[in-house]
């Protein structure tokens, strides 16, 4: 099991338990991934440690003084 951390930008868009699918962006040294469509994006991960999975479950939905941020778990 892998769990994720994605940055979201407005409350409500996804909560506990909800089934996503990511998107793969390639940027010169390292990847990223964003939860369809455009909900949230992680942060920059490097080529080694590329996401193979491309589902997942929402696990936790946070805020915090810096915003709202989405944890959720792929089965790699």
């Amino acid at each position: 099991m892998r769990e994720m951390e994605f940055k979201m930008e407005r409350p409500g868009l996804l909560k506990e338990g909800d089934h996503i699918t990511v998107t793969e962006g390639v940027l010169p040294s390292n990847y990223y991934y964003t939860i369809d469509p455009s909900l949230a994006m992680s942060g920059n991960f490097p080529f080694r440690e590329r996401m193979l999975e491309r589902e997942g479950v929402v696990t936790a939905v946070i805020q915090n003084d810096r915003g709202y941020y989405v944890k959720a778990r792929f089965g790699e």
